[in-house]
């Protein structure tokens, strides 16, 4: 299996509609995902001093993080928008071999910086609210 290009790895945003389009989020640098999960310890005297786990319970939830250039485009807007607002939207995230995730997220963070001389750039985190599916 071949190693997959970076820049391919895509955040894309909903238009807002019941059967959302999505749009890429522009000017994105670097992107990164992280897919968490409690557990639930069922541990009791006949484990044998090993702990046991309960499948499929506790909580799951998926972080994204990325770091871009402000390019000023209608997606970027959305996302602004909803952190100001604390809504959820639907985001998409897009891999080089086709595959997608899609699921709802809240803004939970984003930040703008720029040099005087330079480009100004943001990066932000999204946390998931509810399933995260392939697409």
């Amino acid at each position: 299996m071949p190693a997959q290009n970076g820049s391919a790895f895509l955040l894309k945003i909903g238009d807002g509609s019941a059967s959302p389009n999505y749009e890429t989020v522009a000017g994105l640098r670097t992107t990164q995902m992280s897919i968490n999960g409690d557990t639930v310890v069922v541990t009791h005297k006949q484990s044998g001093g090993w702990r046991d786990l309960l499948s499929g319970a506790g909580t799951r939830s998926v972080s994204v993080s990325a770091a871009g250039i402000f390019l000023g485009s209608a997606a970027e807007s959305r996302v602004r928008g909803h952190a100001l607002a604390g809504t959820l939207d639907d985001y998409e995230l897009a891999f080089e071999d086709g595959e997608r995730l899609r699921g709802r997220f809240l803004v939970q963070r984003l930040d703008y910086s720029g040099d005087f001389n330079g480009e100004r750039a943001y990066t932000l985190q999204l946390e998931s609210s509810g399933p995260v599916v392939p697409a």
